[in-house]
């Protein structure tokens, strides 16, 4: 039902342009469009226990946990158009670590949603906190924003870096400042 509602508005937006959606190379785009919406924004059909499905383990690791570089696609809320990136993604433990991959599949579920970075980047961190109750956590999400690089300011090459911390990242300029250095080398 949702993928034929947005498949009839693309296809009313595609007239609304000026298109004529019946013709051959745009025959099956309001559909496409559908399916690609319906992917880009699945993480609204995820839930964290989900993502997470039960990958905590019981482990005294008290050091800096860190994956770098994963990759991040979302959507801007206010133009519905791609921004794109890195995330980088710490923790220092408190009893329990998560498995590695999950850390990349938490970006993941929050970037499929329509979002702006600022409020992407805290949701991770406090994903992640929910999660492992650790020391602490750094997030940092370097990006850049099609709606600011196709359109408006047409500033191509702009990249929006936004952080989230908390604990002792927060509260211990040593441990923020490893967390930085690291995620640069």
């Amino acid at each position: 039902a949702r993928v034929q509602r947005i498949e009839d508005a693309m296809g009313d937006v595609l007239g609304a342009l000026g298109e004529d959606h019946e013709r051959e190379g745009l025959r099956r785009t309001p559909h496409r469009c559908a399916e690609a919406y319906m992917f880009l924004t699945k993480g609204y059909q995820e839930t964290l226990a989900e993502i997470v499905n039960d990958a905590v383990f019981e482990e005294e690791h008290d050091e800096m946990v860190l994956v770098r570089n994963i990759d991040l696609f979302s959507l801007c809320e206010h133009h519905m158009i791609p921004f794109f990136g890195k995330v980088h993604i710490a923790y220092i433990p408190n009893g329990k670590v998560l498995g590695l991959s999950k850390l990349a599949r938490i970006a993941e579920m929050y970037a499929r949603r329509l979002q702006v970075q600022e409020r992407l980047t805290k949701q991770i961190a406090q994903a992640v906190h929910d999660v492992v109750q650790p020391q602490g956590v750094g997030v940092v999400v370097e990006a850049t924003h099609m709606c600011m690089s196709m359109r408006g300011a047409m500033k191509v090459g702009a990249v929006t870096t936004t952080s989230s911390v908390t604990g002792v990242f927060r509260d211990d300029a040593k441990t923020r400042e490893e967390f930085l250095s690291l995620i640069k080398s």
